[in-house]
């Protein structure tokens, strides 16, 4: 009796895998929900208090909402999310901070958003022109060469928050940073990567308080949501291409 128990659940076992193999075969749909069917990618963001967040909560900065959306855009993605930022951060900081990091070079996304700290600063516009080819450098590196898995995203105007309205000149803040990005983006137009524009929502910062952080001067989570608007196609094309 005990051997026609388990010649029973021998066959029934069999008759299951047969199922599903037929099913596959047959069904051009079929999706196997095992974990292994995961896809893993995993995304450098490299930039100053832009990218760290300040003043927002972890899961609120644009690298965090934007794993989120890519996670929910792409079935079955596992994002990895890791960041070389820092508060006040310029050009020169963020190439020692990459150079003291133990970061390797597969990343299948890699984002730079940095000079901000360069204009507040007073440093000159040389050195900016000088190191933010050096960092496009070291983004498409960390990309494994990939230039077309690096997006450049724009520096926001600060200007259009409360403190930047205290400084003494705040349209000189505007037209300082129009000449950062416009540069950035020949750059970017030059090598073939991709630039992405967030400056204009930042402009609104006086029109609408919700786009401002309790800080009064950077982006708030709201306003990291529209940065993720606009960057999710490029990004999506970017890890599914």
């Amino acid at each position: 009796m005990r051997f026609i128990f388990w010649q029973k659940l021998l066959s029934l076992a069999l008759s299951l895998v047969f199922l599903t193999c037929q099913e596959k075969k047959e069904n051009p749909n079929y999706v196997n929900n095992s974990i292994d069917q995961y896809t893993s990618y995993r995304f450098l963001a490299l930039g100053d208090s832009y990218t760290i967040g300040e003043s927002v909560c972890d899961t609120c900065r644009w690298p965090a909402q934007l794993k989120t959306a890519l996670e929910n855009e792409i079935d079955g993605s596992n994002i990895s999310v890791s960041i070389i930022a820092q508060t006040g951060w310029t050009t020169t900081n963020l190439l020692q901070a990459i150079s003291e990091a133990s970061t390797s070079n597969n990343y299948n996304l890699v984002s730079l958003l940095i000079g901000v700290n360069n204009q507040y600063q007073g440093k000159p516009f040389s050195l900016y022109e000088t190191e933010f080819v050096q960092l496009l450098d070291i983004a498409i590196a960390k990309a494994g060469g990939d230039k077309t898995k690096v997006i450049v995203v724009s520096i926001p105007d600060y200007a259009f928050t409360p403190f930047g309205q205290s400084m003494s000149n705040p349209s000189q803040i505007t037209t300082d940073l129009i000449n950062y990005n416009a540069y950035a983006a020949s750059v970017c137009n030059e090598r073939g990567v991709s630039f992405v524009n967030i400056t204009d929502i930042t402009q609104e910062g006086l029109n609408d308080s919700s786009l401002v952080a309790t800080d009064g001067l950077h982006p708030s989570e709201a306003a990291y949501a529209l940065f993720v608007e606009r960057l999710l196609p490029v990004a999506k094309s970017i890890l599914i291409d």
